[in-house]
């Protein structure tokens, strides 16, 4: 994918971030590397004025959605922050060199509805790796499903996306969890909608 340039990073716009592991090897090793990644996030988007919407740490990638809220474009809070957990992994496991896998990925999120079906595929990430989906501890999933609370996230510009006139948020809980749920055997199927037609 062509890098895009600081122009395309706008105050107010939404991005799909994502990035993988050098050769594809893995990132993080145990549970104190999540958490080493969650805490710089979450310190780092206040530094920049970032919003994150939903996230999701695989053992070999990750997948963010953002919205850039001020005038720095998200390219510069994304390269802070990688940086910062490149030199904390390198440190802990004596290692040298790149820990990603060249600069990460962007993708303009232009429309409500991309965003919706961007939301699932980034919670459906670990669907191999455990029975619940709202049991993995890295995901984003289990605060849109109101089972804990992480002062990370803005859930709710999403999840009003599934709230009609007079229903209520938990309402909408249980309407985004069925939207997800409905795709859940189909993996591949939301993954070519989510990289091969972005324009929905």
């Amino acid at each position: 994918m062509a890098r895009l340039p600081q122009a395309s990073f706008i105050q107010g716009g939404f991005y799909h971030i994502y990035n993988r592991g050098n050769r594809k090897q893995k990132i993080f090793l145990n549970d104190k590397d999540y958490k080493r990644y969650l805490d710089r996030l979450k310190e780092y988007k206040s530094k920049h004025d970032i919003t994150v919407l939903a996230y999701c740490l695989m053992p070999n990638h990750v997948h963010l959605i953002l919205r850039q809220d001020g005038p720095e474009p998200i390219s510069t809070f994304i390269q802070k922050l990688h940086t910062a957990y490149s030199m904390y992994f390198n440190k802990k496991y004596q290692q040298v060199g790149h820990v990603f896998e060249n600069r990460f990925k962007t993708k303009i999120i232009n429309k409500d509805e991309y965003l919706t079906h961007l939301s699932r595929y980034i919670h459906l990430n670990p669907k191999r790796l455990v029975k619940k989906l709202s049991s993995y501890r890295w995901s984003s999933y289990p605060a849109y499903l109101h089972e804990i609370t992480d002062d990370l996230l803005n859930t709710n510009f999403v999840l009003k996306m599934f709230k009609s006139k007079n229903q209520t948020l938990e309402d909408a809980v249980n309407n985004y969890k069925d939207f997800v749920k409905a795709y859940d055997g189909n993996f591949e199927e939301i993954h070519e909608v989510i990289f091969d037609h972005p324009n929905l």
